[in-house]
């Protein structure tokens, strides 16, 4: 009997703090996986090559475009998604003032600006506009030309100081 040989392996990832386990195939970025066998589609899939940053997660508080990074490279490191930032009840201030400034149009790149916004205010409560734009250079969008959420932005920065 030729029984073909199983090639991957089960990993376990830590995504919003929760633990799930993963069975993986080479070459899969954490983009699939997330995606396609875990089921968090609030992670957008886009150009699939980096440029866009709708697959954008934290990883470690790092954004990076999960289309990049094989599954296997985020076991034992802390994944975060928009949805483990706030819930419906108690929304992040991100999340807040990108509603309040009308900043979401679509919302397909959202989750990944929210998410590159708050890791620079993890580093810099402060930012200035260019900042901003600096930490956002990576995410498209397409709809809204960016000034609604840099105001967003900035309102959450003035926000988060003042809890």
């Amino acid at each position: 009997m030729d029984r073909k040989r199983q090639v991957g392996k089960e990993i376990i990832l830590e995504i919003n703090g929760n633990e799930e386990k993963v069975f993986c195939q080479p070459g899969e970025t954490l983009l699939q996986v997330l995606r396609n066998k875990l089921n968090h589609t609030e992670i957008k899939e886009g150009c699939g090559k980096g440029d866009c940053g709708a697959c954008t997660i934290l990883l470690d508080g790092i954004p990076v475009d999960s289309c990049l990074v094989l599954a296997y490279q985020a076991e034992g490191k802390k994944i975060l998604t928009v949805k483990g930032l706030g819930t419906l009840e108690k929304l992040h201030p991100l999340q807040k003032k990108f509603i309040e400034k009308g900043a979401i149009q679509c919302g397909f790149c959202i989750p990944g600006q929210v998410l590159s916004a708050k890791a620079l205010l993890e580093k810099n409560s402060r930012p200035s506009k260019e900042d901003i734009k600096r930490a956002l250079s990576g995410n498209l969008c397409r709809c809204t030309g960016y000034k609604k959420i840099i105001e967003a932005i900035e309102e959450a920065a003035l926000k988060i100081r003042k809890q």
